[in-house]
Parts: structure tokens; sequence; C-alpha cells
């Protein structure tokens, strides 16, 4: 699972019926500290509930063919979740007083 930012929508009129019910969002792909890498990506909203401004964990390839159960779409991006928090160890302090977290 990767991380990305949805900064956009796909109005679709016409798409795959394995696709009906389901929205496209364009993303962004993130590093671990939010900065982002790669270009945009065109993604399938499993959960029908990402929006745009949200950070979300993202599979590609062969893992967003068969995200929902019993189904197969063709997409190469999917959305697989919503993410509340991100926190990280932060490695480079060196100071014992320091927070060995930093929230993002």
């Amino acid at each position: 699972m990767d991380l990305a930012k949805v900064i956009g929508t796909v109005v679709a009129t016409r798409k795959d019926p394995s696709l009906e019910g389901t929205r496209l969002l364009i993303v962004q792909p993130l590093d671990e500290k939010q900065n982002p890498i790669s270009e945009p990506l065109v993604a399938v909203d499993t959960l029908n509930d990402a929006g745009v401004g949200e950070i979300v964990y993202i599979v590609t390839g062969g893992d967003a063919v068969s995200v929902i159960p019993g189904k197969r779409m063709p997409v190469d991006v999917a959305i697989v979740g919503l993410v509340d928090s991100i926190s990280l160890i932060d490695t480079t302090t060196t100071s014992a007083n320091a927070s060995p977290e930093t929230e993002s």
C-alpha cells in the first residue's frame, strides 16, 4: 500500500460495466512525509467515500484489479482506505529531550 492525496475527479459518461457504482479520482502519490512523488494517477474509489484533499491508501497493479471480493475491475490503481493520521519516528534527532514522534 502507498499513500496518495486526492487532487481531483474524473467524470466518465461511459465506463466498463464492472466500474458501475464507483467513482474515478485523480490522486497524487506521496512519500512518508507527504511530499509528492511521481505523476498523478487515476484511481477507482472502491470506498465511494474519498474526497478532494484527503490522504488515502492506494494499491496498484494486480492488487488493484481484485480489491472488491468476487469482482475483477480493469484498473491499475484503487483507493482502499482513508488515512486518519500519520506518525513518524524522527531518526535524525539526537537530543535526549526531543520527542521521538512527529504528528503530520
